[in-house]
């Protein structure tokens, strides 16, 4: 009788799944203290977007946002040529 090959399939998903959960745990150790880390940095982006839109996007660092908005489909375009 003829040995089955698939055991070896099987043992190469459970390392790729160990691996995952590996990493799973990893992020939960590091963020796990602060539950808001996401929510922070939220709110951080929001006020930063909030403080550039009062200054026109001109000031430092308001230079990604304007290139985001600042395009035909967001209907928002202004031609900085003219």
């Amino acid at each position: 009788m003829k040995e089955p090959r698939n055991h070896a399939k099987v043992g190469y998903s459970m390392i790729v799944v160990s691996a995952s959960l590996a990493v799973v745990g990893i992020l939960a150790l590091v963020i796990g203290g602060n539950v808001l880390f996401a929510d922070n940095m939220q709110r951080d982006n929001t006020l930063h977007f909030n403080e550039c839109k009062e200054n026109d996007f001109k000031s430092e660092g308001c230079e990604k946002y304007w290139d985001r908005i600042n395009n035909e489909i967001s209907g928002i375009y202004v031609d900085l040529d003219e």
